[in-house]
């Protein structure tokens, strides 16, 4: 097949199908999927030389996410790509498509450069000094010189939007996009008897009818409601099986206060962080639904058991956008972090208070007064700091402070993940809606056997430019791991923080 790139004065013979599209890719394409080169089926692929020069500016970012794929996508091209014939003429894919590098004579030839394509396009992007207008120059003129459909592909809407004023088609990258469904219910009704009703709260499973159990995958969370109003919450567990929730009746922190569930919702996110078959939990919820409290609720009772194979809980958020740079901000690593991970230790706070609750909420009822009194005795009685500059003791710890001091705690941002192995952890991912599929992946293969990884976060609240409701990590991930025996889903969609936080969250 002829070259896409090669910039001789006169338009070079393509040979391609009449069905074949060629997609002109961005930069931020190579960098949300260094793998996206191979993704296109039997098309062509036309990479502008505008992207190489920005890959090698940020492949200089060590330790950044943006670094290493920008890394991965030179060492695939290098591969693809040997010599100067392979740049010039492009190569065959083994998918059946064609890449090729596009050096546009549009801005090499003068005598081109005055074409009525060129003037109209700078009529309306007049400034070829930036790379994204330089890189829709090239997409344009592949557009006007070879016969296949040419399409655009970007994660960046302005330079899609800028790309359709000119006349050229432009789309997302779609590879990794989940498909588009109605919006998900955060559980589904069943209906059953009163007396098919009973006889599961007596045995504690029942087994459903085909129609209702095809609709179901494994490990769903469903309400089985009679027609007299009655209700009882359910896991399915395959084989049209629905079995009861395993639901102790409450979860504590050593030396906290007792944590319930508030709602049905709650209830099948405690089911599943305290499943010890379960080893990956997504879980979608808006501001104040109690993913964070809940998971690290029930994360630090499971350590705290005697029967527990977990050895500590780590809790980790992605540096908004994975990967940038912290040094700007001055101390210590641990200060620096501190911004980032303050709504752990805001979380670790509520379940270990400095101070008795006056919630009453909190009370457990069914609490022996002696245990009770020592469980308060134990948070009220604080550890001093180890003497600073060889004075006396700093001030007083946090109760759960111990709890980090002591490494069964860890709280860390998402940057220094890769190349660890995490073994007998229970892991805890905020945030996981700014994550690519990618960066999530990255987290997932870090997880070693005997731990669980629990991803949280409203995909309605996305920071990250190049990803969106249906791109973004943590979606992905339930997407494709719905169904298998490892994993469960939750949907949380009653605030619990307060009345006034529920409001803001459903009204602003």
């Amino acid at each position: 097949m002829e070259n896409l790139s090669r910039a001789t004065a006169h338009k070079p013979q393509l040979k391609v199908s009449a069905k074949t599209k060629t997609f002109v890719l961005d930069t931020n394409v190579l960098l949300h999927d260094p793998q996206s080169i191979f993704k296109f089926d039997d098309n062509n692929l036309a990479i502008p030389v505008e992207v190489l020069e920005e890959l090698d500016a940020i492949k200089s970012e060590q330790s950044t996410e943006r670094g290493r794929n920008a890394r991965h996508v030179h060492r695939i091209l290098s591969q693809l790509l040997p010599d100067s014939r392979s740049m010039h003429e492009g190569v065959k894919l083994d998918n059946g498509g064609t890449l090729s590098i596009i050096i546009n004579p549009y801005l090499t030839d003068s005598n081109r450069m005055d074409s009525p394509v060129m003037q109209r396009f700078r009529a309306i992007l007049p400034d070829l000094t930036k790379k994204d207008n330089r890189i829709i120059a090239a997409a344009l003129f592949v557009k006007e010189n070879y016969p296949p459909p040419t399409v655009l592909v970007t994660k960046d809407v302005n330079v899609a939007l800028k790309a359709r004023a000119v006349g050229l088609e432009a789309q997302d990258y779609l590879n990794d996009k989940v498909p588009e469904i109605d919006e998900e219910s955060a559980y589904r009704d069943i209906p059953v008897t009163v007396y098919e009703l009973q006889r599961f709260c007596s045995e504690g499973e029942f087994t459903l009818s085909r129609d209702d159990a095809r609709k179901l995958y494994l490990n769903e969370y469903v309400l089985l409601r009679s027609d007299e109003g009655k209700t009882m919450p359910a896991r399915y567990f395959g084989e049209g099986v629905v079995r009861r929730l395993r639901l102790p009746e409450f979860v504590k922190a050593p030396g906290g206060i007792p944590i319930r569930a508030r709602n049905l919702e709650q209830q099948f996110f405690m089911d599943a962080l305290l499943d010890d078959s379960i080893a990956l939990i997504t879980c979608f919820g808006k501001a104040g639904t109690g993913k964070t409290l809940i998971s690290t609720a029930c994360a630090l009772h499971q350590t705290h058991d005697d029967h527990s194979h977990y050895d500590g809980v780590s809790i980790s958020r992605p540096v908004i956008a994975l990967g940038k740079d912290i040094g700007f901000l001055p101390g210590t690593l641990d200060e620096k972090m501190k911004p980032w991970l303050q709504p752990y230790f805001d979380a670790l706070e509520v379940l270990i208070p400095s101070k008795p609750p006056k919630d009453p909420q909190f009370s457990a009822k069914k609490v022996s007064k002696k245990k009770h009194h020592k469980h308060q005795e134990m948070m009220l009685t604080p550890t001093p700091s180890p003497a600073v500059n060889g004075g006396p003791s700093g001030p007083l710890m946090k109760p759960y402070e111990r709890l980090i001091r002591s490494g069964l705690v860890d709280v860390e941002a998402l940057c220094f993940i890769r190349g660890r192995s995490i073994a007998r952890r229970f892991f805890i991912l905020d945030e996981a809606q700014q994550l690519t599929p990618h960066e999530v992946k990255t987290v997932i293969t870090r997880i070693a056997e005997g731990s669980k990884i629990v991803l949280i976060g409203d995909p309605a609240q996305i920071d990250n430019p190049y990803v969106d409701s249906r791109s973004n990590g943590l979606v992905y991930a339930h997407n494709r791991m719905k169904g298998h025996a490892l994993s469960a889903h939750v949907k949380l969609t009653k605030g619990e923080r307060s009345k006034l936080a529920e409001l803001a969250a459903d009204l602003l």
